[in-house]
């Protein structure tokens, strides 16, 4: 369909079928916009919500594309029938990582989400408004991380998932990383080695969205699901090999808010 006629991700009642290649011709018009940098996303996304768009509302599109893809990298693999792995930091990405956790619940996949950080919620109210949503969904387990030894224990039978999803940092990262974000990159390293594929939320941690310089550990990702417009530090010779297959979807960011 032309892609001023595609729905929005949390209203496309076809998109838990699709497979990669389908979502990448689904989405093939936020692909096409020119690149824009880490800063001046965060920048767009502000002026959105200034302007009256619900930052629920993005991460509930946002959520619910990562879903999607999850689900038809499971399926591409042949692993749907296993457990999907999702680890979120306490911002919004981990945010976008509780939305995919129960949208693919709710398509029958089973699902362990778990909040990586020292706090006992997220920082945000609409990442913490999510994460409290899983609390009645069927089919998935949250699990709190607030150390890496919580990380361990996750850690034992991990060549058994579906897919590890990584909602754990967005850009902005500078320097080495800190425990329990460490850890979880450890984990996820350690998934990847073990042939399971690794799902990148916007941007595999500990890779600036701008520049696409990593920092230390960085998540090497199989696929990256961004938003809205292509990302600079994604088209680097650096970001591209971190991030893997890149998918660019559309999450409801007006034109006027388009600093792009």
């Amino acid at each position: 369909m032309p892609p001023d006629t595609v729905p929005l991700p949390a209203d496309d009642p076809e998109l838990a079928d699709l497979t990669l290649d389908q979502l990448a011709l689904r989405w093939a018009g936020a692909a096409a916009r020119g690149p824009i940098s880490g800063e001046a996303m965060t920048g767009t996304d502000r002026k959105a919500q200034a302007q009256g768009t619900g930052g629920e509302w993005l991460m509930e599109h946002a959520g619910t594309a990562v879903a999607a893809a999850a689900r038809a990298l499971a399926v591409h693999n042949e692993r749907q029938d296993r457990p999907v792995l999702v680890l979120a930091g306490p911002g919004n990405n981990g945010g976008d990582g509780f939305v995919a956790a129960r949208h693919l619940a709710g398509w029958g996949m089973t699902v362990i989400a778990v909040l990586v950080a020292s706090e006992a919620r997220p920082r945000t109210s609409d990442a913490a408004h999510n994460w409290r949503r899983l609390d009645e969904q069927p089919g998935v387990t949250r699990v709190h991380a607030p150390a890496a030894r919580d990380l361990a224990i996750l850690a034992q039978g991990i060549e058994r998932a579906a897919v590890v999803v990584d909602a754990l940092l967005g850009t902005g990262v500078r320097g080495q990383l800190r425990e329990p974000v460490r850890g979880a990159v450890e984990l996820i390293r350690r998934a990847r080695a073990a042939g399971v594929p690794v799902l990148a939320v916007d941007t595999p941690t500990a890779v600036d969205l701008t520049s696409g310089d990593p920092s230390d550990p960085v998540v090497r990702a199989d696929l990256t699901v961004t938003f809205h417009r292509p990302k600079t530090g994604l088209q680097t010779k650096m970001g591209r090999a971190l991030a893997g297959r890149v998918l660019v979807a559309p999450i409801g960011i007006p034109s006027e808010a388009d600093r792009g």
